[in-house]
């Protein structure tokens, strides 16, 4: 049954967000046409970004708990982990939207998120020798400056609450993925790719990773829902 778990995870992240898309209230999949091309463009994306990193050694996946089907050296699972992810991550964006009127970081999110970029830029260069770290905070400090280019920092605040509470199922499901609570890991790490920092046994950078890649997908949907909006006022 051990191979069954990755799966059995990415099934588990995705059943809720699921099975609650018809609520009437939320009426998460009336905007599933919004959600789904910022998907599949992220997607795209971070399945180059793997494949590359996994080919080189980075990172790799434990035969024991993944099924053995593979794309583009990445198992199936993985290609699961960039759609199921979103889709419950945007998930609770929504959420947030209907139940949580009030905005705590509005006042402070957009020179924070100067502050964020620029020490990731910083950080990018001084551990510009450990892979992980280096392309994982050069491309979340490069994105947020980009958006903040492009959309004046609109929504980032909101995008701050959503990551916010989404670190509740990111520690529960990233641990068993990266060893806490079973004999090995799920995915495994090379250490000498990155700063060896863990949050329990999850490496610290997957929490910039984790963000960019909440990030985009928002800033996708965010999009495409406000052209709808536009178009029909």
């Amino acid at each position: 049954m051990d191979q069954y778990l990755y799966l059995g995870l990415m099934l588990f992240t995705i059943s809720y967000p699921l099975a609650q898309s018809f609520e009437h209230r939320l009426q998460y999949a009336s905007k599933w046409k919004f959600l789904f091309p910022g998907v599949f463009l992220t997607a795209a994306f971070f399945v180059v970004w793997d494949h590359i990193f996994t080919v080189n050694g980075v990172w790799g996946f434990n035969e024991r708990y993944i099924l053995g089907t593979y794309i583009l050296s990445l198992p199936i699972e993985e290609w699961m982990f960039f759609f199921f992810v979103p889709f419950s991550c945007v998930f609770i964006h929504e959420a947030l939207a209907y139940f949580v009127k009030a905005d705590p970081f509005k006042s402070f999110a957009k020179p924070f998120t100067w502050i964020l970029a620029i020490a990731l830029f910083i950080l990018s260069y001084i551990y510009q020798d450990q892979a992980y770290t280096f392309w994982n905070f050069l491309f979340g400090g490069l994105f947020l400056i980009i958006y903040m280019l492009i959309f004046k920092g609109r929504d980032i605040s909101r995008f701050y609450l959503t990551y916010l509470v989404h670190l509740i199922p990111f520690i529960l499901v990233n641990s068993v993925l990266t060893g806490s609570f079973i004999e090995e890991p799920v995915v495994w790490y090379n250490n000498e790719e990155n700063l060896s920092i863990r949050l329990f046994t999850i490496p610290i950078e997957d929490s910039i990773y984790s963000m960019l890649l909440l990030f985009m997908n928002l800033t996708f949907y965010e999009f495409l829902k406000s052209k709808k909006t536009i178009l029909t006022a």
